[in-house]
């Protein structure tokens, strides 16, 4: 079927699952996304947000526009179940692309694949700007699906690092982290701690991707000196934030809004010294002393969904995949 205004290429999960993308490509995609929305070039409005009285599920809307590759998007976002455990939940996001030069749609999406390849790249990029020179031991918390692609990511922006501990409870997720490890850097391996005080004072980067659930908490007084602790999920006390020398997020506004739980008794949270686009486009340093302590937020921008999602549209065109539907006939 020819493109015009009336198709729309629908690529599923199982479309996306076949595509072949290395961490390097969503790495420099990502990267990018931030450092054109810094040049203010992309616009990345705040999100909106839906949640019953009960706090049963949640719903989220984001509109962005790409101005690297000229593509207007929306991510919508939902899931049901939160109070139950994981395998009860259900959770559905799709991402919708235009372009924004021929006016013509370009795909929609399930998302996920997006997202899990996305915030571990995040995380990554963030780990590469807020560590200390010479850092060499990583400490992953969690092994969900934030997880378990977040050490390759972690040694494809430090290659550095010598070390990798893993703090995690569910023996499929543990393995799966070991397996993902492995198929993206044979012969490199993960020791998995039990004292997550004793690792955490090891470590140099520390990277929190556990579930709601966790009991996990690493204080600011188990760090070193000069540690670097990344949230993406749950892993971390408060502390790790209020004692940071130096506090980093990929956007303050969206932190004031999900990381609430991080809040002091007052309800307050203390201010971001720098967010993410900034410090990549290299308008300022994270790091301004030795012996800084360092706190990062990683929430999603959707300029960050849209630019991974275009990419992934970009290569399933050029294999064929998808289903064109025409959905305005």
């Amino acid at each position: 079927m020819d493109r015009d205004d009336t198709t729309l290429r629908v690529l599923s999960t199982s479309d996306l699952a076949g595509l072949d993308i290395s961490l390097t490509d969503v790495v420099d995609t990502v990267e990018q996304a931030y450092r054109t929305l810094a040049a203010g070039r992309s616009d990345n409005p705040r999100k909106l947000t839906v949640k019953p009285a009960d706090g049963h599920s949640v719903a989220y809307a984001m509109l962005g526009r790409d101005g690297d590759r000229d593509v207007v998007a929306t991510k919508t976002s939902y899931k049901h179940g939160l109070r139950e455990s994981r395998d009860r939940q259900h959770y559905y996001t799709t991402l919708t692309l235009y372009d924004d030069v021929t006016g013509l749609p370009v795909a929609m999406m399930d998302c996920s694949r997006v997202g899990s390849l996305r915030t571990p790249a995040v995380s990554a990029l963030l780990a590469r700007e807020c560590a200390a020179p010479g850092a060499s031991t990583a400490l992953l918390i969690g092994t969900g699906t934030q997880g378990r692609l977040a050490l390759p990511f972690l040694l494809t922006t430090l290659p550095a690092l010598d070390r990798l501990l893993l703090s995690g409870t569910h023996p499929d997720g543990v393995a799966a982290v070991h397996a993902e490890l492995a198929r993206h850097f044979p012969g490199r391996d993960v020791e998995v701690v039990g004292d997550l005080r004793t690792a955490a004072k090891e470590a140099d980067v520390v990277v929190a991707t556990a579930g709601a659930h966790t009991t996990a908490a690493v204080e600011a007084d188990w760090l070193g000196p000069d540690a670097t602790t990344i949230l993406v999920g749950h892993g971390l006390a408060p502390s790790t934030l209020h004692r940071a020398d130096r506090v980093v997020a990929t956007s303050e506004a969206q932190m004031r809004v999900t990381g609430t739980d991080l809040a002091d008794a007052d309800g307050a949270l203390p201010p971001v010294d720098l967010e993410l686009p900034a410090v990549l486009s290299g308008a300022s340093e994270v790091r301004t002393a030795d012996g800084q302590r360092v706190f990062a937020y990683n929430s999603g921008l959707v300029v960050t969904d849209i630019a991974l999602g275009h990419r992934f549209a970009q290569l399933a065109a050029a294999q064929g995949l998808g289903t064109e539907v025409a959905l305005w006939r």
